[in-house]
């Protein structure tokens, strides 16, 4: 008679909590980082306000969302940067929904726009984040050789372009996160997060749409093209 693992049940218990396309709907919108309303979400899942709530309360009672609220608004946004780890991972499994064509011009052109560059929680991802994963790399500032590890020029490079990298807590400085549209790994971790941030706060990148798609602007593109090399043809 074997023993069963003691994980087994709190592995189970999470599967069951994503294995619910509204729930699934909602932890996929919150990649973009942002708190967003129940309302809001409801409108994004397509269903019904009181239907949202019921599955907004067990995502909270599992950890997997973090909550507040400001009056009269409840406010969602998903626990940590493991949350959002474990989504996009599970979410590359399945691929961009080629299972199904788009509806319509707008849905295409909203699928162009998440594989052309996005938010991924806190860090760049689409083609806008391969291409800065792979201009990182190229230059000798990002190793992948042995899994993510910036190099002493990559942590150089990092200071010259006044981008701070807050190194007190646990989270990796440089972390693998593989691309759900491009099938390849980019950039995440602390360095991810910081990079992403200075570029939508200098205006390198903004944000387009209610979702986590991104485009890069025309002084982003001199900016990348300037200190990374990175063509301007590859963010387009």
């Amino acid at each position: 008679m074997t023993t069963r693992d003691p994980q087994a049940p709190q592995l189970a218990r999470l599967a069951g909590l994503i294995a619910d396309e509204t729930r699934a709907a909602c932890l996929l919108a919150l990649l973009d980082g942002r708190a967003w309303t129940a309302g809001e979400l409801a409108r994004h899942a397509g269903v019904a306000a009181s239907t949202l709530s019921e599955h907004l309360g067990k995502l909270v009672a599992g950890g997997l969302l973090a909550e507040e609220r400001q009056g009269r608004h409840r406010y969602v946004r998903l626990a940590d940067a493991r949350v959002a780890q474990l989504v996009e991972d599970l979410a590359a499994q399945v691929g961009p929904g080629t299972d199904r064509r788009p509806r319509n011009l707008r849905e295409s052109s909203a699928g162009s726009a998440m594989a052309r560059g996005r938010t991924c929680y806190d860090h760049l991802a689409g083609r806008l984040g391969i291409a800065v994963t792979d201009a990182l790399t190229s230059r000798g500032l990002l190793r992948q050789d042995t899994g993510f590890a910036l190099t002493d020029a990559g942590l150089g490079w990092f200071d010259s372009a006044g981008i701070r990298l807050e190194r007190t807590g646990r989270r990796p400085l440089a972390r693998a996160c593989l691309d759900w549209t491009e099938r390849r790994p980019h950039l995440a971790g602390v360095a991810g997060a910081a990079l992403c941030r200075h570029a939508l706060e200098v205006g390198w990148c903004v944000r387009i749409g209610s979702e986590r798609a991104v485009k890069v602007t025309p002084s982003g593109e001199r900016a990348l093209g300037e200190l990374l090399g990175v063509d301007a043809g590859a963010l387009r």
